[in-house]
């Protein structure tokens, strides 16, 4: 707010005063009213009037001086009404009492969206776990039926499964303080595991697996850490070359973190898609030509790994390879032995 706003906002009130004023010193003329009365009359009538305006002025530019400097420092726009102070004037006053309500309007709608999401999200989580039932039994089957077309049923069921708990952990990646607990975790068995998950696939496109320079413990979420490491080890059995194909998994320590690097030699990123790999929905060049890709796996887990306080970066080469480091950072409770 600056004073030539101001002004112009009450040129109207000082307008009416000024005829008023013209009105009255004209009658003073024709009763031979001298002009030093008529000047000491202005003195009278202007002095409380500008010094109204003055002080007005002041306190409406502190007050929106300080609304705007807490709407500049504020991340959540919408809590200003619940921060702000109640102005004195009665325009203010008006205001504020107006942004209370739609503030409270606000957090109603929100909360009945609120509902409607937490009742989604519990439906999926139900069906996740229901629909577990029926692969079981499936694989049940496949196990009392072995034969060429049974194992390849198998295969697809697998991709089925991996589907599946991307769904569950989609549904929870915005609760992840509800599931969240904490302990240690052994880097070196939890790749192993990770491994012994996806050996079908190693063993079948003859993929040579180096995982003799992990070592180290950190403490965290060993179900989020296990499905993270998951998806960035099937995206290096995805995009692996036909023959020769190696991916190697090991951890380095740094002065403030501790470093899991899964690298592949597969085909590589081109340089344009590297800047959107994290993004939802991003599938990219590779993902078109091989048709394997939901642009879901790397979104989720860079922002599970966000949720967790970790780090996740990746750098990648047109036929050379892709390299995913995850960052432990180091603190009282994150060990490397």
């Amino acid at each position: 707010m600056n004073l030539k706003n101001y002004l112009k906002e009450r040129m109207l009130f000082l307008l009416n005063n000024l005829i008023l004023f013209a009105i009255i010193g004209g009658i003073m003329l024709l009763v031979n009213s001298n002009w030093n009365l008529i000047l000491l009359t202005f003195c009278i009538w202007f002095f409380p009037v500008l010094t109204y305006m003055i002080i007005e002025f002041m306190k409406q530019k502190a007050f929106y001086n300080e609304l705007t400097s807490i709407m500049d420092n504020l991340d959540k726009k919408f809590l200003l009404p619940e921060i702000m102070n109640e102005p004195e004037s009665l325009e203010g006053k008006l205001l504020y009492d107006i942004l209370q309500q739609t503030n409270k309007d606000m957090h109603e709608h929100v909360k009945r969206y609120r509902v409607r999401e937490n009742e989604y999200r519990e439906y999926i989580e139900t069906w996740v776990h229901e629909i577990k039932t029926p692969i079981a039994s499936t694989r049940l089957i496949i196990e009392n039926n072995q034969n060429s077309i049974t194992r390849n049923i198998k295969e697809e069921l697998k991709k089925v499964e991996e589907y599946i708990e991307q769904v569950l952990f989609y549904s929870r990646s915005n609760n992840v303080s509800k599931d969240y607990i904490i302990k240690e975790v052994s880097l070196a068995d939890l790749t192993r595991k990770v491994i012994k998950r996806n050996s079908r696939d190693f063993i079948s496109k003859g993929i040579a697996i180096d995982m003799e320079a992990v070592e180290g413990t950190v403490y965290s979420d060993a179900k989020w850490l296990e499905f993270i490491l998951n998806q960035l080890i099937g995206n290096a059995t995805k995009y692996i070359k036909e023959r020769d194909g190696k991916v190697t998994i090991s951890t380095f320590k740094n002065e403030n973190n501790i470093v899991l690097t899964i690298e592949d030699n597969g085909i590589g990123i081109i340089d344009k898609d590297l800047n959107k790999v994290f993004e939802k929905g991003f599938t990219g060049e590779n993902g078109r030509k091989y048709g394997q890709s939901t642009g879901i796996g790397l979104y989720l887990c860079k922002k599970l790994s966000e949720q967790l306080g970790l780090g996740l970066t990746l750098t990648s080469k047109t036929g050379e390879g892709t390299k995913v480091s995850i960052v432990f950072p180091i603190g009282s409770v994150n060990l490397l032995h």
